[in-house]
């Protein structure tokens, strides 16, 4: 203990042209000086003052008269801030009764006073205050630092995150026979919302979405390791059917804390518009009709992945005729709640999306979303809100 106190020492600038100020403050200090708890640095003036604070800027607080040759202490105290150190505290010494200088200096500043001639009982107690204070200072800003770290951190993982998911739109735009649009918005800086989509050979686009139970950082490394699972497992020339099962018992056996994911995931034929789909407990997706009628996919009661394993899937086939749409969502859109506790709800969904029926797939995405938002204003957003949307051209 006593080896840590010698290398973080107190470090106390005193300022004061009386010398007899020196020895008092080494005489009344001089066991803590000697066991390296104390370190003093003496000014007469405050240039002089101002010249260790630059030469020292690990010194603590400062203990400076006011009455002073060459620059006053209350000079010296407006100077001092020019310093920019926000832990620095300073103590204005003064004679007694000089309440229109006390009154400017902490008005500019100063943390504490003292009075002439210093009673030392007076002069102890102060500066334990002072200690106090420039400790929980240092601890804010230590913490201050911590967290411009970790959003730092926060921010690159986000990068990543975005980097991870496809973001070029349009993704393909050689090809005419299919339109996708997608948008993520995070609850936090990162989530644990994805939606991939890919091109398994020349006519059969796979596309999924999900929705991992955990939010921020879990969350993110959850659905990372979940979307790379997917891609790989869809890949593999497997049915639908088979894709799920075994993306399933890949994420159960790399689980923690009981965390899961729902998933919708299709693949779509873009020679005939018929796509197979299987709904791992995901919100059910709409079909935009070309006849205006908007239609609910069925979810066919599949558990979520993550679970348990060698759970049975089930999936069916859909027909998209030219110029339908296919939109899938996360409840980020259906349980966003507004100041009254009201839910948008998937009514005011089925609602919105009538009105949307023939925009163009970009304005489908960004309409839907901003009028989730908008429902939700003044709230804060308690989960992601991710769409995607597919429009079959032939």
């Amino acid at each position: 203990m006593e080896e840590e106190k010698k290398i973080n020492p107190i470090r106390i600038l005193s300022v004061d042209d009386e010398p007899d100020m020196q020895d008092l403050l080494k005489q009344k200090f001089r066991r803590k000086i000697r066991s390296g708890e104390y370190e003093f640095f003496f000014a007469n003036n405050g240039i002089e003052a101002l010249q260790s604070l630059e030469d020292h800027p690990e010194i603590d607080f400062v203990l400076c008269d006011i009455n002073m040759p060459v620059m006053d202490g209350l000079t010296f105290l407006s100077k001092s801030k020019e310093l920019s150190n926000p832990i620095l505290k300073t103590i204005m010494v003064t004679a007694y009764g000089d309440i229109e200088n006390i009154r400017k200096a902490m008005n500019n500043g100063a943390f504490d006073f003292l009075n002439k001639p210093i009673n030392f009982e007076d002069l102890d107690i102060t500066m334990q205050k002072t200690l106090e204070q420039i400790a929980k200072d240092k601890e804010s800003i230590k913490n201050q630092e911590q967290l411009i770290y970790i959003r730092k951190d926060l921010e690159i993982a986000k990068e990543i995150q975005i980097s991870l998911v496809p973001n070029n739109f349009p993704p393909f735009p050689y090809r005419n026979d299919v339109e996708i649009y997608a948008t993520i918005d995070s609850a936090k800086i990162v989530g644990g919302d994805f939606y991939d989509f890919y091109f398994l050979d020349d006519n059969h686009l796979a596309f999924l979405i999900g929705d991992v139970s955990g939010k921020g950082i879990s969350g993110a490394i959850f659905m990372a390791m979940t979307r790379t699972v997917l891609r790989t497992v869809s890949q593999q020339n497997i049915s639908v059917i088979d894709c799920m099962q075994k993306a399933n018992n890949l994420i159960c056996a790399e689980s923690v804390d009981s965390m899961f994911v729902t998933v919708f995931y299709g693949v779509l034929d873009t020679r005939t518009g018929e796509f197979e789909y299987a709904n791992a407990g995901h919100c059910p997706p709409y079909i935009l009709r070309n006849n205006g009628e908007l239609e609910k996919v069925l979810s066919l009661g599949n558990i979520v992945l993550g679970i348990f394993e060698n759970m049975p899937y089930y999936s069916k086939k859909i027909k998209l005729e030219k110029g339908e749409e296919l939109f899938i969502y996360t409840d980020g859109v259906p349980e966003a709640m507004n100041t009254r506790s009201e839910l948008f709800s998937e009514k005011r969904l089925e609602e919105l999306l009538k009105k949307l029926h023939g925009l163009e797939i970009e304005n489908i995405n960004n309409l839907v979303v901003s009028a989730t938002k908008e429902f939700a204003i003044n709230t804060e957003q308690s989960d992601d809100i991710t769409t995607l949307a597919i429009r079959y051209n032939g």
